[in-house]
């Protein structure tokens, strides 16, 4: 039999408090804070400079070698002889014709110490309008080295691949017809071929 006085010495005896640490909110765990994050600058340009319209980028497709020759210029009549006949990019347009007259306007002029492709290279964008000048335009800064390249480059713009193909047909179906002569027919065949130069047949063939 447990008297009042032994249930009040036994409830104080089981309930004993216990005290908690403060907690620091500002040290977590009382660990130093991680140190900030290092931010750098980009650069050390100014406002002003940095909202300078760019100065970079507009550098020619076309890089013509250094001319080294004494008073050399060309003429105004020569330019005026190339933009006479200009190459605009339209889908009935020749691109292999269009270089062919180049080559023959340019092969006119000769000059001193100066190479023919030099010139060439010069007077090209001369001889384009319309599309023909924006697709050189765009074209990525000295990206064309030679007079090959450009014609290469030119070629393959104007003349895809799907027209080679169409025109390599044609010639390998070539038939005279009914109400044409023999003369007419040879030169429609003819002008077939030079509107595909490339057609890799052999002249046996």
């Amino acid at each position: 039999m447990r008297t009042r006085s032994q249930s009040r010495r036994r409830r104080q005896q089981q309930v004993t408090p216990t005290f908690v640490e403060p907690f620091d909110l500002e040290k977590p765990n009382n660990q130093e804070p991680p140190n900030p994050p290092v931010v750098t600058m980009a650069d050390n340009r100014t406002m002003a400079e940095m909202l300078q319209a760019p100065t970079e980028g507009y550098e020619d497709a076309i890089v013509v070698p250094a001319i080294t020759a004494d008073n050399f210029e060309l003429k105004h009549s020569l330019l005026t002889l190339v933009q006479n006949k200009q190459f605009f990019g339209h889908d009935k347009e020749d691109p292999h014709a269009h270089i062919r007259y180049f080559n023959k306007i340019t092969s006119t002029m000769k000059f001193p110490n100066v190479p023919s492709t030099s010139v060439k290279l010069m007077l090209f964008p001369f001889s384009l309008e319309g599309a023909a000048r924006i697709w050189l335009e765009k074209e990525p800064p000295r990206s064309i080295l030679t007079w090959d390249d450009l014609v290469l480059k030119f070629i393959n713009q104007f003349f895809p691949p799907f027209k080679t193909t169409n025109l390599r047909n044609e010639i390998t179906r070539f038939q005279q017809r009914f109400d044409e002569s023999f003369y007419e027919a040879w030169d429609r065949f003819n002008d077939l071929l030079r509107a595909c130069p490339h057609h890799g047949f052999s002249e046996l063939h």
